[in-house]
C-alpha cells in the first residue's frame, strides 16, 4: 500500500512533468479521469492527455495534506498551485481516489475544480 514516500514520489513526478515517471505508477490498462472530463484508458492515452495538459501550463506544485487507504483504494487530499504560461498562479484543493491492483493504480480519479485555470 502507498506510504508517504510513494505519494511524494508521485506528486514529484507530476510537478516535474515527468510523463514516463508518472505512467510508471499506473497499470497498463489504467483508467484516468481528470475532473469532469471523460475517462481515458491505457498508459498511451493517459500519457497523451497529461502531456497535453502539462504543455498548456507553466507548471504545478502539489501540497499533500492527508492520505488514507483500505485494502483496495488509496485517497489523498491536497492543494495544487498551478502556474500559468503568463506566470500568474491559481491554487485549488483536490482529492484523488485510486483503485489499486498489484501495487499500481488501476483507476485514477481526480476530483478538482480548476475551471479558473484558463480563464
Amino acid at each position: 500500500m502507498p506510504d508517504k514516500a510513494w505519494w511524494l514520489s508521485l506528486l514529484t513526478a507530476i510537478d516535474a512533468k515527468d510523463v514516463p515517471g508518472f505512467l510508471a505508477f499506473l497499470t497498463p490498462d489504467a483508467e484516468f479521469r481528470f475532473a469532469s472530463a471523460p475517462s481515458v484508458y491505457g498508459r498511451e492515452a493517459v500519457g497523451a492527455l497529461v502531456r497535453g495538459f502539462w504543455d498548456a501550463i507553466g507548471g504545478s506544485r502539489h501540497r499533500l495534506i492527508r492520505t488514507w487507504q483500505d485494502a483496495e483504494t488509496a485517497v489523498c487530499e491536497g492543494e495544487v498551485t498551478y502556474t500559468r504560461k503568463d506566470g500568474s498562479t491559481l491554487t485549488v484543493p483536490f482529492v484523488n481516489v485510486f483503485y489499486l491492483r498489484d501495487g499500481k493504480v488501476a483507476r485514477y480519479l481526480i476530483h478538482i475544480d480548476n475551471s479558473g485555470l484558463f480563464s
